[in-house]
Formats: structure tokens, C-alpha cells, sequence
């Protein structure tokens, strides 16, 4: 794309993770990682790994605690890792924000913070300090729901038991203050101290001796003319060329090169702002979408607006393993492989700093092709065959790895994870790839795009008395990954229809049974789920599972197997009050809605009658 002269390229890491990395830079110019192996305190924001789930980070903690590390989670749900943590916080949905507000008055007032760096190593100190003092404890605790006490007790533990982690979560990057929750933590780690150094959050870097995946990308061929199209960039730059473009001379200074595109979320096009110029609306058209891997019309937030985008276009291409709802529009569906029908070489594009190994186990069945060679194919038809060179992809990483004088071969034999010798407190030798060089408290990168330099907390809209309830999206079934897998006949066994969570008191309000099919509903939409009743809930919360569609159910504009009847999308707003303001994406931790009673949707279907509903 880069070479052809489009800037428009977006992913889901736009909600997840690579929106952190990119907002990290902000601040200290990377996107640090966890050292779970010698933290003494680990902090999770709404996150729960489990062990089945994020298992790797669920096992990295119950290791950590059972040294002897301190477990503060904050989470609206008394979740598993809250059962087990030392401090449980159980905030409002979608204020992570103004909870991390509290933690700092209580660190700066305190002076629990590291003076030292803070002297030597920040920016704009002061500024902070003044903004964090718009947020006594008092306003916090009536903004959070938790008390002022527990509030104080989790930031002093955070401040005093370090070096602590708060590691990466979905949840902040999926908030209206998105970008001030993410700038919130990443300022906590440097002014406690706890960035760059064994226990705390180290900054990788790009692993030695092998051409990385930022290089690979070639950024640097996309003019700077065309670079200034990218949709969304004039209004919502935060991680778009525009907003990036700031970092290149610190990145050169530091890391070695221009361009970081960690975990592949620095040079993205808004979603929403994309959808809306596909679906007409926008500065000039989009006229083809190609997806790859995923399921966008279910991804982002307001669905319909999705569906209307790829209803205007004058080609779709999908590559992909199933046919998802996403699919069923596109003009062309071309069969993907899978994990292990290839070889793969990934370097985490700098967040893990070393180089994973996979190799391939079998051969793709039928048709069935890599994203290789669906991007080599396409580079031939058009006439240019020199952007990718390589035969196959074998060939392709024997040019990534003719630094280290080894084949893929040669490579894959030796180990499935390479790992440079971890070094701690580089910043002391080449500073910190920002404008300044230093932690900038005060973004001098937000300053100069007319944003605010410093966090904010945005106060959720007036609520209207027709949708009394909260909406929290983005439950992943055990038994599914993402959107996918519902043909799966033993997981639809285990899970054969969508479940929303309730609290008993909710339950007992709106006279709600287990099991039991109810309509939920908002200003954009309603969808259908059967109910489950959990002790964990708080009252008048509503959390929907995610990508819920049914692949028997009739395909095709109109249809798309059920998924406008259940896909949590369908109630997912991306207007202005449910925007965050630097990167435009969607607010899904908290949306208005209410819930009314239904005829079971499939019984519906089957009698051709609409459900029934009642409030």
C-alpha cells in the first residue's frame, strides 16, 4: 500500500494494543513491557487473565504472587483475578481515567514519587501536577464509585511496593479517554521509577541483526503528500502519520531508524473515519476495501455504518478461512492458510524485542494461500514484481536474516524464541525518543497539533431516563476466538446461543429469569441474547458477548447469518460523545441502553413473525 500510494490502512489494533503503542510514545517514546519475572507489585485495569485465557500472563502473575507480589485489580465485576487480589477496586464502568487521576493526587501529595528522575528526566512536572489537583479524592471516588480510602490505599501500594507493572490491557484502549487512561499509566510508571529498569516496564527495542517488520514496511517510500490524505489524521491524529511523524528523528536518535510501527498500531487511519468515507462522507471516496484475516463489519464500533461502507464500494476482497458475515459481501473471497500451513518470523515489531519462530506443520489444503503470496500475486498483476522480489517466503526470510549469516532453515532449528540480553536504564546514554528527549509529562507532540499536552478525564453524557442501564461490551466465549468458530459443532455445543450477564438485582428489577431471551437496545439498534444471571455483576450493568453471529442462518446482504440480530456491533456508537478525541475510536466500556423483554429470537425466525417486545 505504502508503494501504491495509500496511507488508508487500519487493523484491529486500532482497539487493541496498538493504539497503547502508539500513545505510549507520547511520553517516553516506546511501548514498554512488563517484567512480571522480578515485579513486586502488578496492577490490572479491568483486565482477567485466567487459564485458559491470556495464559501465559495468568501464569507470569500467579508466579509473582507466589514470591510475594503485591495484586491490585480495578474491574466493575468481582472477576477471578479480583478474588485473589490484594486490593480490589470495583470502579464504574469506563473510569479507569479518573481512577488513575486519584492514584496520582495521592503520589504527588504524598511525595511518593521518584524525585530524582522526575527532576533529571521529565518535562513539564508542574503543569501535571496542577491538572491532577481538578481531581481531589472526593471528585474521584463519586467518578469511580470506590471509596476514598481504598483509592488512597491502592495508589500508596502501587507507590511504595515497586518496581510494578501495569501491564497492557484491552480495556483503556477501548474508552472515549482512551488516550488520557493510556498517558495516565505510562506516567505513573515514570514518575514512580519503574520504567526501564528490572521489575518494572522495560523498553525492548528492536531486536539485533535481522531486517525488522517496521523496514520491511517501507514507510518511507509513501510520499509526504500522500501521507497528508490519511483520512481521519486532521481531527483524530494521535496515531496516524501526522501525529507519528514527531517520533521519526527521536526513534532515528535512539533505536536506530525512523520508523517504529510497534505491534503496528503508529501509522493507522481511524477506523470510523474510514468507514465513513467508504460509506461516502468523507474529504473523497474509497472505492475498494480489501480485508485480510479479519471480520470488520463485527470489529469496530457502529456496525451499520460499516455494513453502509461496504454496500458503496466497487470491489471487496476478502482473504479468509471462513465465510463471515464480513465475507458474504465481498466480491472476491480468496481462501486463507492458517498458522500452521507456513512458516512464521516475528520480531513483535519492537513490544517483545525478540523473535518468535513457528514452523510449518502442513501443507495449505486446496486453494488455500498465504498473505505472502496474496501480496506477491497482487504486486505481479500489477506489473510490479521488484516491491516483492522474493520466490517464496522461505526466500524472504533468508534476506531478513542475512545479517545474522543463517537461513530460515539453519534459524528455525535452533530455538522458537530469540532474545538479546535484556539492558536497563538505556535512557542514560541515549535519553528518550521524544522531541525533548526526556518523559514528557506534558506532550510537546499534543501541544503542537493544538490538542490538550496533558491528560483528561471527559464525564459521561447526560444520561437519559429511556436507557437507564450500561452497556459493556467485548465477552469472548470460552469456546470461540474473536467472531470466529461458530461452526465449530462441539463449541456451539458448549455455547450454542448468546449470553449477556446481569447481576441478580438487575435481574430481580426488571423481572428477568435465567436463560430467558430479552431484546437490548439502544439509540442505533437492538439484539437478541438469553440472560445469565452472575453474583460477580454490578447491579445495572449489561455486559454483551462479542461477534456473535450463526453461520447456519442465511447468508447475504440483509441476513449476514443472524449477525444483525446478535453481533454486539450492532450497538456500538461511534459518534462524537463516544469518541475518543485523539485517536477516534469507540467507547465500548459504558453506552446507555435498556432491556426489554422477547419471544426467543430463533422461534421468531422460524414462525416468520417479528419478536415480540415489552418493556
Amino acid at each position: 500500500m505504502n508503494h501504491l500510494g495509500s496511507p488508508n490502512w487500519t487493523s484491529g489494533v486500532a482497539l487493541c494494543a496498538g493504539n497503547t503503542a502508539a500513545i505510549n510514545r507520547y511520553t517516553y517514546g516506546w511501548f514498554p513491557l512488563a517484567d512480571f519475572a522480578n515485579t513486586k507489585c502488578i496492577v490490572l485495569l479491568g483486565h482477567n487473565p485466567r487459564r485458559h485465557s491470556w495464559v501465559p500472563i495468568y501464569s507470569a502473575i500467579k508466579q509473582a504472587q507466589a514470591r510475594g507480589a503485591k495484586l491490585i485489580v480495578a474491574d466493575p465485576r468481582r472477576s477471578s483475578s479480583a478474588d485473589r487480589a490484594d486490593i480490589w477496586l470495583p470502579l464504574k464502568v469506563g473510569s479507569d481515567t479518573a481512577l488513575l487521576f486519584g492514584w496520582l493526587k495521592v503520589i504527588i501529595d504524598e511525595e511518593l514519587y521518584d524525585k530524582d528522575f522526575v527532576r533529571d528526566w521529565t518535562v513539564g512536572f508542574e503543569e501535571l501536577k496542577e491538572r491532577v489537583n481538578e481531581y481531589p479524592l472526593e471528585r474521584v471516588a463519586e467518578l469511580t464509585g470506590c471509596e476514598p480510602e481504598m483509592i488512597a490505599k491502592a495508589a500508596r501500594m502501587y507507590g511504595t511496593e515497586g518496581p510494578a507493572v501495569i501491564p497492557w490491557t484491552p480495556i483503556t484502549d477501548m474508552q472515549r479517554n482512551s488516550t488520557s487512561g493510556i498517558r495516565l499509566q505510562s506516567i505513573l510508571r515514570a514518575i514512580c521509577g519503574y520504567i526501564d529498569v528490572p521489575g518494572g516496564e522495560t523498553l525492548q527495542g528492536f531486536p539485533s541483526d535481522i531486517i525488522n517488520e517496521s523496514e520491511i514496511e517501507m514507510h518511507h517510500v509513501l510520499t509526504d503528500e500522500q501521507k497528508a490524505k490519511q483520512l481521519g489524521s486532521d481531527q483524530h491524529p494521535a496515531f496516524t502519520y501526522r501525529g507519528q511523524e514527531r517520533f521519526c528523528e527521536p526513534t532515528k536518535r535512539v533505536y536506530g531508524q525512523e520508523y517504529a510501527n510497534i505491534v503496528s498500531g503508529c501509522y493507522m487511519t481511524p477506523p470510523s473515519s474510514l468507514f465513513r468515507a467508504m460509506a461516502g462522507e468523507g474529504p473523497y471516496p474509497v472505492k475498494a476495501f480489501f480485508f485480510l484475516g479479519n471480520n470488520p463489519m463485527m470489529s469496530y464500533g457502529n456496525m451499520k455504518l460499516i455494513i453502509k461502507a461496504m454496500m458503496n464500494q466497487d470491489l471487496i476482497v476478502a482473504h479468509e478461512q471462513f465465510m463471515t458475515p464480513s465475507a458474504q459481501l465481498a466480491d472476491y473471497v480468496l481462501p486463507g492458510d492458517s498458522w500452521l500451513e507456513r512458516p512464521t518470523l516475528a520480531d513483535g515489531s519492537g513490544w517483545f524485542g525478540g523473535i518468535r519462530t513457528s514452523d510449518q506443520s502442513m501443507e495449505p489444503p486446496g486453494e488455500c494461500r498465504s498473505t505472502f503470496e496474496f501480496w506477491k500475486g497482487l504486486a505481479g498483476a500489477l506489473d510490479r514484481q521488484e516491491i516483492i522480489p522474493w520466490d517464496t517466503i522461505e526466500d524472504f526470510y533468508n534476506w531478513r536474516l542475512e545479517k545474522r549469516g543463517v537461513t530460515w532453515d539453519e534459524f528455525v532449528d535452533t530455538a522458537e524464541v530469540h532474545f538479546d540480553p535484556p539492558k536497563f536504564r538505556k535512557y542514560l546514554e541515549t535519553g528518550f525518543a521524544t522531541p525533548t528527549g526526556k518523559v514528557e509529562l506534558k506532550s510537546t507532540a499534543f501541544e503542537e497539533m493544538g490538542l490538550d499536552p496533558l491528560p483528561y478525564f471527559r464525564e459521561d453524557p447526560p444520561v437519559d431516563p429511556e436507557y437507564p442501564l450500561m452497556l459493556f461490551t467485548g465477552v469472548r466465549d470460552d469456546g470461540f476466538f474473536q467472531t470466529g468458530h461458530r461452526h465449530i459443532e462441539e463449541m456451539r455445543e458448549r455455547h450454542p446461543e448468546p449470553v449477556c450477564f446481569v447481576s441478580p438485582g438487575t435481574a430481580a428489577k426488571y423481572d428477568l429469569q435465567e436463560e430467558e431471551w430479552i431484546e437490548i437496545e439502544n439509540e442505533l439498534a437492538a439484539i437478541s441474547m438469553k440472560v445469565a444471571i452472575k453474583d460477580a455483576m454490578p447491579d445495572s450493568l449489561v455486559r454483551v458477548p462479542h461477534g456473535w453471529w450463526k453461520p447456519e442462518l442465511e447468508r447475504g446482504a440483509g441476513k449476514l447469518s443472524g449477525a444483525l440480530k446478535y453481533a454486539d456491533a450492532m450497538l456500538c456508537r461511534d459518534d462524537e460523545d463516544y469518541l475518543d478525541r485523539e485517536q477516534g475510536i469507540p467507547h465500548l466500556k459504558g453506552v446507555a441502553c435498556r432491556i426489554l423483554k422477547s419471544t426467543p429470537l430463533d422461534a421468531a425466525i422460524a414462525t416468520k413473525e417479528e419478536p415480540v417486545l415489552a418493556k
